[in-house]
């Protein structure tokens, strides 16, 4: 039995709307001259790029735009980043900005410019980051992903189409400056998909495996839930409850913007120290035989996930539940532990997300296999209130296919 856990987040936290105001403040703090700015072609589009370059000009600051980044960045894409800024400047902060993969992609990029090296050298474990990187500063322009205060970058392997992910303390960003009036212009799909994900990394680290009775030895960085991520994560499920479809449904809605952003956050500090579970560890092989966002799979996982572990965690069930204001008068909790994978089910249906693998283009014969794949992650496995086989697993796709 473990008897100790511990707590970790960004160094600094920046809220509010024209938070990107603070933008040079920050930057003093490490007198910093170049910077290199990682985003993508939305955020350009969108005008938001501009709203922070606009920053950066007013305070006399020598920046690089890499505005190439993609959804679920290919390992090619960290190296082609890397490249770039290596051949234009030496740099002092990255910026990233946007949704998780390009906060993903400034998180490797920092690694490598510091370290040197390619992504594949910090594969397989936790823990095989050096030493500080680059600092960093996480814009996010979405409300789902949490990676402005993570220790985890995801990218694609496409030689193996497998999503991996490096881990590590030391990834975390020196400074998460969190603007919700830069969430304001996202489409319905997309806030649908970030919220549904915050929301997965919430009920995962509030439902993971008690930290007393994590097996393994060492220093963790997931270690299962703990009474600070026990706070963050069920304030969490409350704020998207409570704001998801508002958000979905009416973009412009200030307020629920704010609160989906806050969730994200808190539901970042979650996770990032509890961990997340099973429906995280079956969507990286579906993630990599289907185009489908990763918080959308973990989204439709969700629910499937929840009721395969409600006879190992009804309190905390039940307590998801109440969060999406059900009636528990009268049940006992394993009832109640139902109405909590339901509230899921059903929130998938009324943002429009799809409610089976058969939607996103799974195949019935490519559940074995996925299945073995996701058992042989370890971090995530281990986390899981309800120890997982070959056979629940694959009974678990099965439910969640047809």
């Amino acid at each position: 039995m473990r008897n100790t856990w511990e707590f970790f987040s960004s160094e600094n936290i920046v809220f509010g709307n024209g938070a990107i105001q603070k933008l040079d403040k920050v930057l003093s703090r490490f007198g910093a001259k170049n910077v290199l700015l990682v985003t993508d072609q939305g955020i350009k589009s969108a005008g938001i790029l501009e709203k922070v370059t606009d920053e950066l000009e007013k305070y006399g600051y020598h920046y690089l735009v890499y505005d190439k980044a993609v959804p679920e960045p290919p390992i090619k894409s960290a190296m082609e980043c890397l490249a770039y800024a290596q051949s234009e400047m030496q740099t002092d902060v990255i910026i990233g900005l946007g949704g998780g993969s390009s906060i993903d992609l400034a998180k490797v990029v920092g690694l490598l410019l510091e370290y040197g090296g390619e992504p594949r050298d910090y594969f397989g474990g936790e823990n095989l980051v050096p030493g500080p990187v680059k600092p960093m500063i996480a814009i996010p322009t979405t409300a789902g992903t949490g990676s402005e205060v993570t220790s985890v970058t995801v990218l694609t392997d496409t030689e193996n189409q497998m999503k991996v992910g490096i881990s590590d303390n030391f990834l975390r960003p020196s400074v998460a400056l969190l603007d919700p009036e830069l969430t304001v212009g996202l489409p319905p799909y997309v806030t649908a998909c970030s919220g549904i994900d915050a929301l997965s990394h919430a009920i995962e680290a509030y439902t993971a495996k008690d930290y007393k009775y994590i097996e393994a030895e060492g220093n963790l960085l997931f270690q299962g839930s703990n009474p600070i991520s026990d706070v963050y994560a069920l304030k969490a499920i409350q704020l998207i409850a409570d704001n998801l479809i508002v958000a979905v449904h009416q973009g412009s809605n200030v307020e629920a913007r704010e609160n989906m952003l806050l969730a994200s956050l808190f539901a970042g500090m979650a996770f990032s120290n509890a961990g997340t579970a099973a429906a995280h560890a079956l969507a990286y092989p579906i993630g990599g035989v289907t185009k489908s966002p990763h918080g959308e799979v973990t989204g439709l996982l969700l629910p499937y996930v929840m009721k395969h572990n409600a006879t190992v965690a009804p309190e905390k069930m039940a307590e998801i539940a109440k969060a999406f204001h059900y009636d528990l008068s009268g049940l006992n909790n394993h009832e109640a532990a139902e109405l909590g994978y339901e509230a899921v089910l059903n929130l998938l249906g009324q943002i429009n997300l799809p409610q089976t693998l058969s939607e996103i283009g799974v195949q019935e014969e490519q559940i074995p296999e996925i299945a073995s794949k996701a058992l042989q992650i370890d971090r995530l496995i281990r986390n899981n209130p309800r120890v997982p086989s070959q056979n629940s697993f694959e009974a678990l796709l099965e439910t969640a296919f047809a």
